[in-house]
Formats: structure tokens, C-alpha cells, sequence
């Protein structure tokens, strides 16, 4: 069981007195001095708290004009109803709410309704913080509670308003449960502290998840959801705090309906793993007729490329025989233009020595004639260079070498470049030109603490996008040349299985998503920098 230390509950105050003193620390318009404070609840019918409770409408009674504001994801009803109440007034100020109950209640059970932020004084939008009403159709209220934290998989920032749900361990409960049926307790965080607490529970066995629930029907849904579940049983009364790490899921393998988007290519759509994946044709195809199968790039697509043929449809079979999974679909012609073959370079103008230069096609590259490419330097040099062909990326990539404040030329004339059709390029010039080594940073960054190889240390830009990457399988200084300067995110990945990726986890499988560790705070590089950073990583 993973558990955090009793100091994250002293951190959940710390941050919320600061959150608290810095709303304080705001500037007053002039005129008077601004309204903080957030109107109050005065009267409750039925009042808070009602045991024995049997009414199907509560009106909550404040001290000013209040208007909600995003109630529909503020709300969290726990245990959820399964017919969403009514709440209004929505869009007019007044001085009370009013929700009514659509479901038939549980019996002898407690009921916690907590409205977020969403209830908020109609002039400068202060918000009555987590207003809670609680009611019990038994005669008395539940009062144990539950307490921890959310953290995202991958990246550095969970994401706001995850909803964390206990479902009873009981007679009824498989891990099926949570696809089917809403849980029995829900809360979510907020929109800035990734912190949970579940209150008013009774005594007993649990499960406990974290969802981002992309459709609120508070239940998973594997191709939409995140997922954050905690292995072994919660048991209440419990004084430990809980650590939930959210990820996301390979989704299980579905073929998708194939279709015709060109005359001369069939798109085969999919989730999950692809690699199993076999296509045949169940129509008898005229020989002249050939096919070939590529991965579209950053795609969930296998694209069939086939030579055009007067057939009304092609009959095919989907399989995938780890899972024994077939289907079998039928696709018609279309009249169509053909995809014909269109070249791009992966990048132009100012080149930086560590990248790679690529050409990419859109149709099949079927051959390469290096006879018709010229590589020079300062514009007229012949220099040598390699390259290979990239069959799963539909690509070539050449290497050479490099100096600083250096021009550089590809010419490709009509034919270089054949496509599965026999269709070939027209004439291409690509120019390049590094600068100087001055121009970029360097960045050395040394792990220490626990550290456990293999690993895979990244840098991304503040944006999360992925910039450079080493991977290691023992101890060694992580060196980064020619960076480009500005703010860098270093992270380092758990590679447990050593396959030089972050792999995620799997709900049914029970296994944990790889561990991902974050350097705190942003690594400045300008130019001509040399820069070190010690990275400490713990568990």
C-alpha cells in the first residue's frame, strides 16, 4: 500500500493559508475598499444535518444576492444520484438555491451534497468555498472520513476537478464494478490543489479510485478516462493519508470500419495495440493489383495502399490472433481522386547539429536513386552523407556531418524518389545553415539519490512538449549540447522494464504506470552557457 506521510496534511493547510493570505494581499479599487467576503449561509430547510430525512426539496438561505457559477461540474453529490437533481435559480441572482431530489434514496444512508465554489455573491464573485449539506435517511450521520492526494502519471500538474470515489467491497463488487455502476462515495478536487477528502462514511471495506471523468457519468470509461486506483483494501476507520496516480490507459484493441478516402488508399482505423493487427482480403484481387499496408504517422491508422482496380468492393478480414479477435468488413469503392506522392523535409533554414534532417512522403516510398541527390556545403563542395529509410515513419533520414556557421544543400532531381504507385518527386532544394556554437547551451545534469537504472532522462520545453532525450542503463553525467537557449523541464523516467519508453499502466493487470520523477523548477539556458544541475530523486 502506498501511503504518504502525515505531513501532507500540514502542507494541505500550509497551502491553503497561503492561498487564503494571498486572496487577502489583493489591491482595492478606488471608491472603497473591495467586497472579499463570501456570502453566508443563514438558514437551511430541512436544516443541515437532518437524520430521518424523507423530503424531495432542500433550500439553502443566504445573506446576499448569490448566482451560481459552473455548478454542473462543481456539484458532487456523494453517494451520487443517479437522476442528476434540479437546481435553480440558474442565471438569475437570488437570495437562496433550491435542488430538487429526482431518485428514490437509499436507505439508512448518509448523503453529502457539496457545491464547490459555485455558489458566489452576485457582485465581485466571491465564492462560499465548499459549502457541504448533509443529510442521513437513518437516524443517525455517518462522521468517518478518508484523506489523500492526486498526482498525474506523466505530467508534472494533475489535472483539476478529478473525481475520487470509494465503492463497498461487498458481495456485488468485481472489478467490473467500476465500468458499470456509480460508487457508493464521490468527491473531486479543486481547481488549483490536487487534495481530496471524502467525509461522513460509514464503517467497512472500500475501493479506492481516481477518475478524470470526461462524460461526469461517474463511472470508467477506458477510451475517454483517467484512471488512478489504489491496490489493496482501504478499511474505515483508517488514519492513513492515500497517494493516487492518475494515467491513462492503452485502450483495449477494437478495429475500426474501414473506408475509401482516396482511389487509391483504405484507411483502417484502431485502438490500442496495432502489432497484432492483420489484414486480409477475402475478395480475389486481379494479379495486376498490388497492396501494401503502412502505418499512418501519429496516427491510430493502418492506411492500405492499393493499386487502383474496377472491383465495387473488397471484402476484408480484421484479426488479431493474441486476442482471438476477427471481423470482417465489407468496403465499397467511392469515386475519388488518387493521393499522390507529396514531399516534406522535417526542417529548413537554421539547422542545430543534434537534430536529424528528414525527407517524409504521403504515399509509400518504394525506392531511393542517390544518383539524383547532391549534397554540398557553402553552396557548391560535394560532401558525403549516409542515409536509411524509415519503412514505419515513411521517411529518410540522412546524416552528415557538421560545423558551426556552416551552409548546407540537398538537391533531389525528378526521379530520386519513387513512390509504391511509380509516381516520382519533382525537383527539391533543401537549404540549411548552422550557427554558431555560441549560439546555444550546454546542460549537464548528474542524478543522485535513489536512483535505479535503467532510466530515461528528457528535457521539454514549459509546455511539456518533448525537446532531447538520453537514455542509460548505469550511472553517468547526462549531457545536453547545442541547446537551443530558454526554459527547460527535466524529468527522469523509471525505465523498469528497459525498453526505452514510459509505459502506462493497466487497471485489470493491476500494474502502476513506470514512475516519473520531475526536477523542481525550470532550467534557465542562454546562450553560451555551460550549466550543471544535480537532480536528487527519491521515492
Amino acid at each position: 500500500m502506498v501511503y504518504i506521510k502525515k505531513m501532507l496534511g500540514l502542507l494541505f493547510i500550509f497551502f491553503m493559508v497561503l492561498a487564503l493570505w494571498q486572496c487577502a494581499k489583493r489591491g482595492s479599487p478606488t471608491g472603497g475598499p473591495k467586497d472579499v467576503t463570501p456570502p453566508k449561509l443563514v438558514r437551511a430547510e430541512p436544516e443541515n444535518f437532518t437524520i430521518n430525512f424523507k423530503e424531495k426539496k432542500i433550500r439553502l438561505y443566504f445573506d446576499e444576492l448569490i448566482k451560481l457559477q459552473d455548478v454542473q461540474n462543481q456539484l458532487v453529490v456523494s453517494p451520487p444520484f443517479k437522476n442528476a437533481a434540479e437546481i435553480t435559480p440558474q442565471g438569475t441572482p437570488s437570495k437562496y438555491i433550491e435542488l430538487i431530489i429526482k431518485d428514490t434514496l437509499r436507505e439508512n444512508t448518509t448523503y453529502t451534497i457539496n457545491f464547490g465554489q459555485s455558489i458566489q455573491d452576485n457582485n465581485e464573485g466571491n465564492p462560499n468555498s465548499f459549502l457541504t449539506y448533509v443529510f442521513s435517511t437513518g437516524d443517525y450521520i455517518d462522521s468517518l472520513s478518508v484523506s489523500g492526494a492526486v498526482k498525474d502519471a506523466f505530467n508534472r500538474k494533475a489535472d483539476e476537478f478529478i473525481s475520487v470515489m470509494l465503492y463497498e467491497m461487498d458481495s456485488t463488487y468485481t472489478d467490473s464494478t467500476i465500468y458499470k455502476s456509480p460508487p457508493l462515495y464521490i468527491t473531486n478536487t479543486g481547481d488549483s490543489l490536487p487534495f481530496f477528502e471524502l467525509k461522513n462514511l460509514k464503517a467497512g471495506n472500500y475501493a479506492l479510485f481516481a477518475l478524470k471523468d470526461a462524460n461526469k457519468n461517474n463511472m470508467y470509461n477506458q477510451g475517454q478516462d483517467k484512471i488512478g486506483f489504489l491496490q489493496d483494501t482501504v478499511t474505515i476507520p483508517t488514519d492513513s493519508i492515500y497517494l493516487l496516480t492518475l494515467f491513462k490507459e492503452i485502450s483495449n484493441y477494437k478495429a475500426s470500419v474501414p473506408s475509401f478516402v482516396a482511389k487509391n488508399k483504405i484507411i483502417f482505423g484502431y485502438q490500442g495495440d496495432y502489432r497484432d493487427m492483420k489484414i486480409e482480403t477475402l475478395t480475389a484481387l486481379p494479379d495486376s493489383v498490388k497492396t501494401l499496408i503502412l502505418k499512418e504517422r501519429d496516427k491510430d491508422t493502418l492506411n492500405f495502399w492499393i493499386t487502383p482496380t474496377d472491383l465495387d468492393s473488397i471484402i476484408f478480414t480484421v484479426s488479431n490472433e493474441k486476442l482471438e479477435a476477427i471481423d470482417t468488413f465489407t468496403v465499397k469503392t467511392r469515386n475519388l481522386p488518387l493521393d499522390s506522392l507529396k514531399v516534406s523535409s522535417s526542417t529548413r533554414g537554421k539547422f542545430n547539429p543534434e537534430d536529424t534532417f528528414s525527407i517524409l512522403a504521403s504515399t509509400p516510398i518504394q525506392q531511393l536513386d542517390t544518383s539524383k541527390i547532391s549534397f554540398k556545403v557553402s553552396d557548391s563542395i560535394p560532401a558525403d552523407y549516409s542515409f536509411s529509410l524509415d519503412s514505419l515513419e515513411n521517411k529518410i533520414d540522412f546524416d552528415f556531418e557538421t560545423e558551426p556557421n556552416q551552409k548546407y544543400s540537398f538537391s533531389l532531381l525528378p526521379g530520386a524518389i519513387t513512390d509504391f504507385f511509380g509516381i516520382a518527386n519533382d525537383t527539391l532544394d533543401y537549404n540549411l545553415s548552422t550557427g554558431s556554437l555560441a549560439d546555444y547551451g550546454v546542460l549537464r545534469i548528474r542524478l543522485g539519490g535513489e536512483v535505479t537504472y535503467p532510466v530515461i532522462v528528457q528535457l521539454t520545453n514549459e509546455k511539456g512538449e518533448m525537446q532531447r532525450e538520453i537514455m542509460a542503463t548505469e550511472s553517468q553525467v547526462f549531457e545536453f549540447n547545442n541547446l537551443e537557449p530558454g526554459n527547460y523541464v527535466a524529468r527522469v523516467i523509471f525505465d523498469e522494464n528497459g525498453n526505452g519508453i514510459w509505459d502506462t499502466g493497466s487497471y485489470l493487470q493491476k500494474s502502476q504506470p513506470e514512475r516519473i520523477s520531475y526536477y523542481p523548477g525550470l532550467i534557465e539556458i542562454r546562450a553560451n552557457w555551460e550549466k550543471e544541475e544535480n537532480f536528487i530523486l527519491s521515492n
